[in-house]
């Protein structure tokens, strides 16, 4: 089994959902006492919140390729960035470093294509939704048309993101603004949700919504592993 590095902590809440993830599925693969190889480092999120919020992409870019170097010089034989938002700066990452950056767009828009759904609906924090890294990447490499909320939504998820589930807060309120947001989509033609922050699956799973939907911290770190077993 190879060492996978983790960029963790952004935030901590969707960290340990990776971790829990990642030991279940080695477990369930290889049985016994086996747990995952794991490198972790963890940030203070709230300083990388404020880079985000001041848009000062390239001092986070640079900050998380210093770290994913250092993680590969302790041994991970490729590194993941356990958030969306962050591969924003994914550019930074690869060139630091000689392993593979296990992206986390490829093996959800992976799971859509296999699926045999058009037209995903993505919720995620507003950098996510409105910066170009995201759709692009789902749409130039895999042929996915994704649809963005409109502003309105927009505000919604992403306050309920920060505000809320960051904090581990889960609201009864804010999962019923996700499902109304959800219903408008599908009225657009959405034919399936992407939980597009690593967040989204402490509030909603498949059982809540009437469409398939495709958990971003599920996928990923499922993937991980198997690539690790691989």
């Amino acid at each position: 089994m190879r060492a996978i590095g983790l960029l963790g902590g952004m935030s901590w809440e969707s960290t340990a959902v990776y971790y829990r993830i990642m030991n279940e599925h080695v477990r369930d693969r290889l049985g016994a006492l086996h747990s995952a190889r794991l490198l972790l480092n963890s940030y203070d999120f709230a300083e990388i919140a404020e880079m985000q919020a001041r848009g000062e992409w390239h001092l986070a870019g640079e900050r998380l390729a210093c770290d994913a170097r250092k993680l590969q010089e302790l041994g991970a034989a490729a590194i993941m960035i356990c958030t969306n938002t962050m591969h924003e700066v994914a550019g930074f990452v690869e060139a630091a470093i000689s392993v593979p950056l296990l992206h986390i767009v490829d093996p959800t828009a992976e799971a859509i294509r296999a699926a045999k759904v058009k037209r995903p609906a993505l919720l995620a924090t507003r950098f996510t939704m409105e910066r170009r890294f995201y759709v692009e990447r789902m749409g130039e490499r895999f042929g996915i048309d994704v649809i963005i909320p409109d502003a309105a939504g927009r505000e919604v998820i992403h306050t309920g993101i920060y505000d809320e589930l960051c904090r581990g807060i889960v609201s009864a309120t804010t999962r019923q603004a996700y499902l109304n947001e959800i219903e408008r989509l599908s009225e657009r033609g959405a034919d399936s949700v992407i939980f597009g922050c690593t967040e989204i699956g402490l509030l909603l799973d498949q059982k809540d919504v009437p469409v398939p939907v495709f958990d971003t911290t599920r996928i990923h770190a499922v993937g991980a592993v198997d690539w690790a077993l691989s």
